[in-house]
């Protein structure tokens, strides 16, 4: 039996959850678990190509759904190619991604987002299961220590210190394939990506968290390679954790997953495993075989540890 074979066979369904760049190599990690493997996307993007359909249009963000789905893709064929093109020097289309603008195009032919992902699934040969987090379009609204609203991720990134509440507006829900996704997994994973406009936002709706806390699946946090711009990369592990439980709540997760080449900052009681995650691409990448593999090692031993 192959490494994968094993690693598949152990883990059962797989769900991931967050946004951006981290979600994207994560999935494409686990890739070969194929319909086992669930991805619930951030949908609240506002900046680059998203950002500007977003004003014009008053759509979900595409960005990180299409990153995920590129991810996803084997090889380098025209059609991700095509995906992936960017516009450059092109009048009002300078900067737009062609693979956000297909993915508009199609939503508006379809009846659902979710429809239209599916839909560009079959075309790019993607296995896994691919949702946003809501089919509605929304904000992330940050509150300062002032009592100033932060509108917006953009925003939100560039803030000098951690905000002190956030919410999703308008209030919006999950649909219902990703509630039955979190409900059927084995394993939760959340992260990696930026821990408050990535990881957070779809903690933030109420049936999404609901499901994850009450939820007997192994639950993961995977942390990033190194730590991030702005406020939530300066502070301690155990003061970030106490935050993110203040505003979203308890038992979304049982250990965290930590690089070992990265300096651990005040840990607190978390449970942590520290693992071998470098890899040779780039310094804020993840290892795609080393996080299977860990991944793999640690859902194993919590279910073992339960059923003991």
């Amino acid at each position: 039996m192959n490494n994968k074979h094993r690693i598949k066979t152990d883990l059962g369904k797989v769900v991931a959850i967050g946004g951006g760049h981290g979600l994207g190599r994560l999935l494409s990690a686990l890739s070969f678990l194929e319909q086992n493997l669930t991805g619930i996307v951030t949908t609240t993007d506002d900046g680059g190509s998203t950002g500007r359909l977003r004003d014009e249009i008053g759509c979900i963000a595409w960005g990180d759904l299409r990153n995920c789905l590129s991810q996803l893709t084997s090889g380098n064929d025209l059609k991700n190619t095509l995906f992936e093109y960017r516009f450059k020097e092109a009048g009002s289309l300078s900067g737009h991604s062609l693979g956000n603008l297909m993915l508009l195009a199609l939503d508006n032919m379809c009846t659902r987002p979710t429809d239209t992902l599916n839909l560009f699934r079959d075309f790019l040969n993607v296995k896994a299961n691919i949702f946003p987090m809501s089919e509605t379009p929304a904000h992330l609204c940050a509150c300062d220590d002032k009592g100033c609203k932060i509108l917006g991720e953009v925003n939100i990134d560039a803030a000098e210190a951690l905000p002190v509440g956030i919410e999703i507006v308008p209030e919006v829900s999950a649909p219902a394939e990703v509630i039955s996704a979190i409900k059927s997994a084995d394993v939760i994973i959340l992260g990696p990506g930026s821990f408050i406009t990535s990881v957070l936002p779809p903690l933030l709706i109420p049936g999404i968290k609901e499901a994850i806390i009450n939820s007997n699946a192994s639950k993961l946090l995977v942390a990033n390679m190194v730590p991030e711009d702005g406020p939530t990369g300066k502070i301690q592990l155990k003061e970030k954790i106490n935050w993110m439980e203040g505003v979203v709540g308890k038992n979304l997760f049982d250990t965290i997953i930590w690089p070992e080449s990265r300096l651990l900052r005040g840990p607190g009681n978390l449970n942590i495993i520290r693992a071998n995650l470098k890899t040779s691409d780039h310094e804020r990448l993840h290892d795609k075989v080393k996080l299977a593999e860990i991944i793999h090692e640690v859902s194993v031993n919590i279910q073992n540890t339960r059923h003991t």
